[in-house]
């Protein structure tokens, strides 16, 4: 090499090799090792989504068996008033399949796809039940309203017969359930004050 003159061949900076080091180390410091495949990099990031999105989708679609009155706690025990009950509600209604009776509940599945109309004898008083509530009377029988989950249903609570009867409506039952209920209990249950604690 001259003094004065640049050698072109070397971009500034450091050099590609440095005399004395073996060309091992330099392959090495710069990742010339084994690589892994661009399939295999997808792969591995991939299946933890799909596990993950699969997660997600079967939280989301799985049908949720529990109504609001699922949770309602057991009342004062009245198993022959709930047995007379039980016997003479309707077998089906109109876009749901046939009574199933386990124990105190009553099912009536949805014909597709959406909850069940729910019945559950023996339940306690409702504890928001108040002077000021607002009830409904139903022929004739007065309910009233304990849950709404909005583009679900209601839940409803027969508040003037005992035992306290509770029932979930979804949203696409229509009046129909309540309605036919509400002259079973009429006709099965006796009458009780209203209770406001």
């Amino acid at each position: 090499m001259v003094l004065g003159v640049t050698d072109d061949s070397e971009p500034d900076g450091a050099p590609d090799h440095v005399e004395g080091a073996p060309a091992d180390d330099v392959e090495t410091r710069y990742g010339s090792g084994p690589r892994l495949s661009p399939a295999l990099i997808a792969t591995l990031v991939a299946i933890p989504v799909m596990v993950l999105i699969g997660f997600i989708t079967f939280a989301a679609l799985r049908p949720d068996d529990t109504t609001p009155i699922e949770s309602y706690t057991t009342g004062e025990s009245a198993p022959a008033d709930c047995a007379k009950l039980i016997a003479a509600l309707p077998q089906t209604f109109d876009g749901f399949g046939d009574k199933q009776v386990d124990g105190t509940t009553v099912r009536w599945p949805a014909d597709g796809d959406g909850d069940a109309v729910t019945l559950r004898c023996g339940i306690s008083r409702p504890s928001e039940l108040s002077p000021t509530s607002n009830l409904q009377v139903i022929n004739p029988v007065q309910w009233f309203i304990t849950d709404t989950v909005d583009g679900s249903g209601q839940a409803y609570v027969c508040v003037d017969h005992r035992p306290y009867v509770a029932m979930w409506i979804p949203a696409n039952a229509g009046n129909g359930p309540i309605t036919d209920v509400s002259a079973v209990i009429e006709r099965t249950l006796p009458r009780g004050p209203l209770d406001f604690g």
